[in-house]
């Protein structure tokens, strides 16, 4: 194969794909014309039927008229033979024999309307079967594609909302994260004070009971119960 065969080829191709997704993406669209033309279809034999029953009802007149002709006929044809006129007779004959003619002829195209016409009520009423079903169908086919959407909206919109809560949750844990982090140099901050002034060293010693310490209760009231002791005295 040549290099142009095989362009073509491929764009064959490409266009065959195209219009197998366009076919795909529409495909309830079709499905619901083609019922809509099915419909037209069957309408349009209703009407042909209509119009089959009604030749044959004209065949049938005629039918019954061309026999009343004929029975009529042959009377005239037994008279003139009563009377002794057989060229007469013969003449009515010749008229009896074209009616009979026409007759048969009315008879087999009455046949062949009612042979069509019952072709076409069982086809009209299998027809007509088919497309209740289809009709069926489509509702199915449409209540279900409307609640495949609906469950797709619910899945994106619980999928969206689900990412805004993750989103939220990892905002939160950054805020705190920051905070923490604050509140960790400010601690750092406070202990650093602390050892370069030594009042950390101070703390401890006081901890420990070591140096100078602060006069308690007691000592300030024994200090002053020696003052008067010693005030007596004197």
């Amino acid at each position: 194969m040549g290099i142009l065969e095989k362009i073509v080829t491929a764009i064959r191709g490409g266009v065959r794909e195209v219009g197998e997704t366009i076919v795909d993406a529409n495909g309830t669209r079709i499905f619901e014309q083609e019922i809509r033309d099915a419909e037209n279809k069957l309408d349009q034999a209703k009407r042909d039927l209509t119009e089959v029953l009604a030749k044959e009802m004209q065949a049938a007149r005629e039918i019954d008229r061309l026999s009343k002709e004929v029975e009529k006929h042959e009377g005239y044809a037994i008279q003139a033979l009563g009377k002794g006129d057989e060229k007469l007779a013969l003449e009515v004959s010749t008229k009896i024999a074209d009616l009979a003619s026409e007759l048969e002829v009315q008879k087999q195209a009455r046949e062949r309307f009612a042979n069509h016409s019952d072709r076409l009520k069982e086809l009209i009423k299998k027809t007509g079967h088919s497309l209740a079903e289809m009709n069926r169908q489509l509702i199915m086919v449409k209540t279900t594609e409307s609640v495949q959407k609906a469950t797709a909206a619910i899945t994106d919109n619980y999928a969206s909302s689900n990412s805004r809560l993750i989103s939220a949750k990892e905002s939160l844990d950054r805020i705190q994260k920051r905070q923490q982090d604050n509140d960790d140099r400010l601690k750092a901050g406070e202990t650093l004070q602390a050892e370069f002034s030594g009042q950390d060293l101070e703390e401890k010693l006081r901890a420990a009971g070591i140096g100078e310490t602060k006069n308690a209760a007691s000592d300030i009231l024994a200090k002053l119960k020696e003052k008067q002791k010693e005030g007596a005295n004197s």
